[in-house]
């Protein structure tokens, strides 16, 4: 079945949209920004020159100069664009400005050192997890979300219990990455010097592919030879399965995927990961091997496709399915991530034991499939996907009982 037949419902982002029992999001503002303006991160080179081509005077070259301001010397207002003309930086102050989100809590843990931020939004309910992970000393990966909870409803998904609320904005994307990247002092950018921020995953909470036109956009900007200017290949966007997306996200050339694949046969991957009962394991795997096939002319990295398996005792982990995920990744170039379980209040589920996971890789890897165990990271800090945010609003909760 070809990638490209689905219907245009199964990937717009207005198609997936708040649930309607739902109260609309608030529109209270906070005093750190006039939200009547309209915000410069987010926008394309293109968009920038569209706005600014009627001022009288503008030069050709302008909005070139503002799109490196923002995203390659990350100023943070609009004064800070010291060669841009005066008439310029006037009318684009009188109707935007520079906004990264906020950061209502910072945790970072005293373990590890990865740093778990909880981003907000203009309205109160709009915040979502962003995740730094060290890899390599300071330097690291950041992963990065695409929606204010989730439709997808995945078992063992903390977020997966928080109702979609809305798709972020590319801004709200994108300033995920240039909150880490100002901190660490990878902005101004500065040629042939390796960034601490050197990855990014949309592996947060949402479903990217169903976000797709401003992760689409988010992409772009982050990879833009005059923007952030990251490869291609230190992308990763990462799916639970959205089948018909890969063939548009495969168009974007030498961008990572990854699959949250969980289980073997399509019973269990029904209960799990729900959205299988609309894309079935045998047509995601088509997908998958139409996308490794659009990607031979790239990088290795991105014809290679990471199937991610999180480990669920007694669920998912027996040495039966070990053998059953490597018959049935051995046709498409592979690499297996097995996740141990990160558990979370009111979880149904417990993670495989250490032993019995290295068992199951010893198996996968046995039959030639290349396989890593990552190992929990961020356990103090809440580190499963959807924690923190629910932490907050539960202290919120709290404090406001406590208050009446």
């Amino acid at each position: 079945m070809s990638i490209g037949t689905w219907p245009a419902s199964a990937l717009d982002p207005q198609e997936h949209p708040q649930d309607p029992t739902e109260p609309a999001p608030s529109k209270a503002t906070t005093p750190t920004r006039d939200w009547n303006k309209k915000n410069l991160i987010g926008l394309t080179l293109e968009s920038i020159q569209e706005t600014i081509k009627d001022i009288p005077g503008i030069k050709s070259y302008t909005a070139l100069q503002i799109f490196r301001f923002l995203y390659q010397r990350g100023v943070t207002s609009i004064d800070e664009m010291l060669n841009i003309p005066m008439s310029v930086k006037d009318e684009l102050k009188e109707h935007y400005t520079i906004d990264y989100g906020r950061v209502v809590t910072d945790h970072v843990s005293p373990l590890d050192g990865t740093r778990k931020l909880l981003v907000g939004f203009e309205d109160p309910k709009a915040m979502v997890e962003s995740v730094f992970i060290p890899m390599n000393g300071p330097r690291g990966t950041q992963c990065i979300s695409s929606q204010v909870g989730c439709s997808l409803a995945c078992t063992f998904c903390h977020t997966g219990t928080q109702k979609l609320l809305r798709n972020l904005t590319v801004g709200e994307i994108i300033g995920q990455y240039m909150i880490p990247a100002k901190d660490y002092g990878d902005l101004p950018l500065v040629k042939n010097v390796q960034r601490n921020v050197n990855n990014i995953v949309f592996m947060g909470q949402g479903e990217p592919l169903y976000n797709w036109r401003n992760v689409k956009q988010a992409i772009e900007i982050l990879t833009h030879k005059d923007g952030i200017a990251l490869p291609k290949s230190k992308i990763t966007v990462s799916t639970s399965g959205v089948a018909p997306g890969l063939a548009k996200l495969a168009q974007l050339g030498g961008i990572g995927l990854a699959i949250s694949l969980h289980a073997t046969n399509d019973k269990l991957r029904d209960e799990i990961v729900p959205i299988n009962k609309t894309f079935p394991i045998k047509v995601l795997m088509e997908a998958c091997s139409q996308y490794a096939q659009a990607m031979q002319s790239c990088n290795k990295d991105s014809q290679r496709i990471t199937f991610e398996y999180v480990m669920l005792k007694d669920v998912n982990d027996s040495f039966q399915e070990a053998k059953d995920l490597a018959n049935l990744l051995k046709d498409i170039p592979s690499h297996v991530n097995l996740i141990p379980f990160n558990p979370w209040p009111g979880s149904q589920y417990v993670s495989s034991p250490r032993d019995h996971i290295v068992g199951f890789s010893r198996i996968v890897e046995g039959l030639g499939v290349p396989t890593t165990i990552r190992w929990p990271r961020g356990l103090d800090v809440m580190g499963a996907c959807g924690q923190l945010r629910t932490s907050y609003e539960n202290q919120g909760l709290k404090r406001a009982s406590a208050t009446a």
